[in-house]
């Protein structure tokens, strides 16, 4: 069987997002189920959707082309500010973009109004991760702004916290936003649409907040998909980690000492990591790099470690286990590991319906099961 590859367990991703979206239902937030991980991969998708996901959320167009071409007919978002040179992909495929600038905004409105359509935009606040999104202050004057411009629909309000900066979802933060969706009301004289209190990360405060004020939408990848919490990537309670598990093939096995000899530099990587002379070891390289996946962002089978990885290689210390060559080995992934896996073209995905049935997928490519 072709490796490396990624194990896709569709089960366990349903049951995370269904778990997730009746616990969220119960304090009155749907869920938009973010795809950019997976790369809008049709069988995740359609598994979101089922679980009862109330949208789709992306923040590459072309992944979001790419659901479209695939059939998808449920809403939308790019959950990235556009980029203007896109603007006329982001109306022909995004029912909602999220959106922090004026002459983004209008350019927008140009592609809407050629393609006679009307695009729907969440405008995002600033609430301290210092990534993006419009201050609080200057809030009020730009919907008043957005509201003049045509071809528009304004939906509502959203923020994003804890991805640049590691701000925390809570009390304090989540008020203000509900406060913005007040000034929207004021400046709109309707209730908004959508008030999107962020992504994974705001789950904690969602579940456990005594008042939710106004949110009535989050945005989750990483907790469905990988069952944790982005913050400080504990499991959820009742949820699966390991509906992706990489697998990858031992391509040599040796007993070798642990304290390279010779002049040492840099590696292709940087700076060399420091070896503790601890004598003799089993050695095992795996067909797996830097180029597959962040090394870093993978958990070793039990009493193995990660020595280095190269572009190519990645080597391990298989401590009193030896690997045969030709064997595989499994690893459990981070997000952002899981992120780099589904992005190579040379990590395959073999696709588990549950267990016992399976369709292989050798090059990489999207398989639509019938």
């Amino acid at each position: 069987m072709t490796a490396p590859r990624l194990e896709i367990r569709l089960d366990r991703i349903h049951h995370n997002a269904k778990t997730l979206v009746d616990r969220l239902r119960m304090r009155g937030i749907s869920v938009t189920g973010v795809t950019k991980a997976v790369l809008g991969l049709p069988e995740i998708v359609n598994t979101l959707l089922d679980a009862g996901v109330t949208s789709i959320g992306d923040a590459r167009i072309e992944n979001i082309e790419a659901m479209r071409g695939a059939g998808l007919t449920s809403e939308v978002s790019l959950i990235r500010s556009p980029m203007p040179s896109q603007a006329d992909r982001v109306v022909a495929s995004a029912d909602v973009s999220h959106n922090t600038e004026i002459d983004v905004i209008a350019r927008l409105s140009s592609c809407a109004q050629r393609r006679g359509r009307v695009h729907g935009i969440l405008v995002m606040v600033e609430l301290g991760d210092l990534r993006e999104g419009v201050l609080p202050a200057d809030m009020s004057a730009f919907i008043e702004q957005v509201r003049r411009i045509p071809h528009i629909q304004l939906r509502g309000i959203g923020t994003n916290l804890a991805c640049q900066n590691g701000v925390t979802p809570d009390a304090k933060n989540m008020s203000v936003l509900s406060s913005m969706a007040q000034s929207f009301k004021s400046a709109c004289g309707v209730v908004p649409e959508i008030v999107s209190g962020g992504n994974s990360a705001s789950l904690g405060w969602a579940l456990g907040a005594s008042h939710i004020g106004s949110v009535n939408r989050l945005r989750l990848g990483e907790a469905i998909l990988l069952g944790r919490d982005p913050l400080k990537r504990d499991a959820i309670e009742g949820l699966y980690t390991n509906a992706f598990t990489l697998v990858a093939e031992v391509i040599e096995c040796k007993h070798k000492p642990t304290r390279p000899w010779g002049e040492v530099n840099q590696t292709a990587f940087g700076p060399a990591r420091g070896r503790v002379d601890r004598g003799v070891i089993s050695q095992a390289i795996l067909a797996l790099g830097q180029q597959d996946v962040d090394p870093d962002g993978i958990e070793t089978p039990n009493g193995m470690q990660i020595l280095g990885a190269s572009s190519d290689h990645l080597v391990l210390d298989t401590g009193l286990f030896r690997p045969q060559v030709g064997s595989e080995l499994s690893f459990k992934l981070n997000y952002s590991a899981l992120l780099r896996a589904m992005t190579s073209p040379f990590v395959a995905r073999k696709i588990l319906h549950h267990a016992g049935k399976s369709e292989s997928n050798p090059m990489g490519f999207t398989v639509v099961s019938s």
